[in-house]
């Protein structure tokens, strides 16, 4: 073991392991002396940083957001300029939340970790698994709660967790493998989506050059749900941000617009400093339809299309 290494991040790890599968063989993992293997022998280190990594074969080769575009959100995130938006999801876990023992979170696409852990001050029995196919992601995440477990895995290939063993799952501005997620929520889980409205920066599209939300995007969540999940609870959170300059950049760069033409700077300094930039999201919660089926036709569109 590293010395560098926290103890912390590998009690993270430890205290999930049981919840988490081999993506070899699909078989229990178990932690021992930094490691995580499964009884047919695979074994999967804990990385200095304090992540462990389970991407395998051609999943290795796929990299997710960069360490820039990390940076960037979290510039932005430790500013507070996304604060109602993380106390909303919150405030949805605690009041979907059936009980306070035993909770087991799972962040999908968690990026820097920082709506896992507002989740899991809100919930202090949780343990929570904070899952990205970046590796610069699984860095930050391994720091970003004392009960985060920081995990680099290929959600597309299927979530590395057992059947039925997450009780709340969570996609913030991350797409969604419902069929994976269905399989791995206990029966009274609850599944937390967030997604932008057509509101959302609307003021820095045009000027800007931005990625827009695809308008047809509420209705293909809603057909890819349909069958899997029923909609319990669901709002709007909306409100005015004051951003400078550098803030602006930051939005730009940690966002999908960031893996398109860089937006130049002339853009940026053309706009009001500080400019007022609508923040607009929607946070739903949904839960496990009973008696779902993956082979009924209609469950079967790629997630990858949502």
């Amino acid at each position: 073991m590293s010395p560098a290494r926290p103890q912390a991040e590998e009690s993270a790890l430890a205290a999930v392991a049981e919840a988490l599968r081999c993506p070899e063989c699909g078989r229990g993992l178990i932690f021992a002396d930094s490691v995580l293997r499964c009884e047919r022998g695979h074994s999967f280190d804990i990385a200095r940083q304090g992540y462990v990594s389970l991407l395998t074969g051609a999943a290795g080769k796929l990299t997710g957001d960069s360490a820039a575009m990390l940076d960037a959100r979290a510039a932005f995130q430790s500013a507070g300029y996304f604060t109602p938006v993380a106390e909303a999801i919150a405030d949805a876990a605690v009041s979907s939340s059936p009980e306070r023992d035993g909770e087991r979170v799972l962040d999908i696409g968690a990026g820097t970790g920082y709506y896992t852990a507002r989740v899991l001050d809100a919930l202090p029995a949780a343990r929570g698994i904070a899952l990205d196919i970046a590796k610069a992601a699984g860095r930050r995440c391994a720091r970003a709660h004392p009960r985060a477990a920081a995990v680099v895995a290929d959600a597309w290939r299927g979530l590395p967790v057992g059947d039925h063993t997450i009780t709340l799952a969570m996609s913030v501005f991350a797409p969604r493998n419902p069929g994976e997620i269905v399989r791995a929520l206990a029966p009274a889980g609850r599944y937390i989506v967030v997604t932008p409205t057509a509101a959302h920066l609307a003021e820095l599209i045009d000027p800007l050059g931005m990625v827009t939300v695809d308008p047809d995007k509420d209705r293909r969540l809603t057909e890819a749900l349909a069958g899997r999940f029923e909609r319990r609870a669901g709002a709007t959170v909306e409100y005015p941000m004051s951003l400078p300059h550098e803030a602006i950049a930051a939005l730009v760069g940690m966002g999908p617009s960031a893996h398109h033409a860089a937006t130049p700077a002339d853009r940026i300094a053309a706009l009001p400093d500080p400019c007022t930039v609508t923040a607009s999201v929607s946070v739903a919660v949904y839960t496990p339809t009973a008696g779902w089926s993956p082979a009924d036709p209609h469950l079967t569109a790629d997630p990858r299309s949502l």
